[in-house]
């Protein structure tokens, strides 16, 4: 395959360069189980499609999906470019002790940390697909068309993800205080709208994955502080694993629902004396994977995007970056680094070889040994891609 030109120096005139993409080799891809079909579908593709051989690993969580895709890819696709192999977390330890040519990692910050040691061991290049705590910064809006729609995009982002086990999912609010009473009402009228009276009978929200995530999710809600600070929800049903959309006003920032990701359908709006402060509180924690704003304050626009980092950036909407495979998906710092979708994906999975032709045709004299004053004076004239002065100073018509 072509690839992409490129200019070199008088000096390696006539030549061509240009680079090339070739396969990494042998993969690894280890999926999530919160998605498990796009997130183990999508790097798949962009891996194959780069003409690499794959391994894929899905996660043993969602176990009835794993077999799925064991036995379609399987029965597929070629079985000697695409194998899945199941298993627990043993026979993912086992995976992570061989050679790779590329480790393509989705999931908890924790377990990325044991991915990373392991391709270090090899200096296998890794890329790692995480999340962290995604904040929607709410600004005051104005008129009920523009309210009703944000209220959507932002219960969709939160709950309606798989009731906020998703990495891109809205992790937390950030809203002027003066505003705060008026968005938790709001918040509050638009829940029974789209997900019913009883979100238990809803077909619209989500279970929670296991006990495990259960228990843990129940324990970040059952802090005192943050306990007290619900003003909406709080119903939990171990049996059925189901929590309530639930809405807390102003838990304590030093709380474990406000340090980790909460990865579930509890929903912290946290205050602040004026809009532009939520940068500085953004700032002050790691790096996330998207920041989520909703505003039509272009000047906020713009100190959102120049003094914040984070994967993404998306105004007045959620989720949607997702969906657009001409943009590049990831995250930077603890979010996790590497990007995929589309085109990414095959760049991502790829090496590009710069490639270099030369005829005999013609050379230049000044690059070889021995040097002395003019020859180097023409190096330097030539590597400044001035053209002129090197015809000068070889007709001697310029001093060198």
């Amino acid at each position: 395959m072509c690839g992409k030109k490129a200019k070199l120096p008088i000096a390696a005139f006539p030549s061509s360069a240009e680079l090339v993409p070739e396969p990494l080799g042998l993969v690894l891809i280890i999926s999530s189980w919160n998605f498990p079909f796009g997130l183990s579908l999508e790097p798949l593709i962009g891996a194959i499609a780069a003409g690499n051989v794959v391994i894929l690993k899905p996660s043993e969580q969602a176990p009835t999906s794993s077999s799925v895709l064991a036995k379609t890819i399987s029965k597929y696709l070629d079985n000697k470019a695409i194998k899945v192999i199941e298993g627990d977390n043993s026979v993912g330890d086992k995976l992570l002790q061989q050679k790779w040519d590329k480790i393509f990692f989705t999931g908890s910050t924790k377990v990325a940390k044991i991915v990373m040691a392991a391709a270090a061991k090899h200096l296998t290049p890794v890329t790692l697909e995480l999340g962290g705590k995604c904040p929607a910064v709410v600004d005051s809006l104005s008129g009920s068309w523009d309210t009703n729609i944000a209220m959507k995009r932002i219960l969709s982002g939160k709950f309606g993800a798989c009731a906020g086990q998703a990495c891109i999912g809205i992790d937390y609010i950030l809203v002027d205080k003066t505003y705060a009473n008026e968005l938790v009402k709001l918040i509050k009228l638009a829940i029974p709208k789209t997900f019913g009276e009883n979100p238990k009978e809803s077909h619209s929200i989500a279970r929670i994955i296991n006990r495990t995530h259960f228990l843990r999710l129940k324990n970040l809600l059952d802090e005192p502080m943050v306990k007290s600070s619900v003003v909406h929800g709080g119903l939990t049903d171990e049996d059925n694993l189901f929590i309530e959309p639930t809405v807390l006003l102003d838990p304590p920032v030093q709380a474990a629902i406000m340090t980790e990701e909460v990865f579930g359908p509890l929903l912290p709006i946290i205050t602040l004396d004026k809009i532009e402060d939520s940068i500085e509180f953004i700032n002050a924690r790691p790096k996330t994977l998207t920041i989520y704003a909703f505003t039509k304050d272009e000047a906020l626009k713009k100190k959102i995007i120049s003094r914040t980092s984070s994967g993404s950036v998306v105004f007045n909407d959620s989720i949607i970056q997702y969906a657009a495979d001409t943009l590049p998906f990831g995250g930077v710092g603890q979010s996790g680094f590497g990007r995929y979708h589309g085109k990414f994906s095959f760049d991502t999975f790829s090496h590009e070889k710069a490639v270099v032709r030369r005829s005999f045709l013609t050379d230049i004299w000044f690059r070889y040994p021995p040097w002395n004053h003019k020859s180097l004076q023409l190096f330097r004239t030539a590597y400044r891609y001035d053209y002129l002065s090197v015809v000068l100073i070889t007709l001697g018509l310029k001093k060198a």
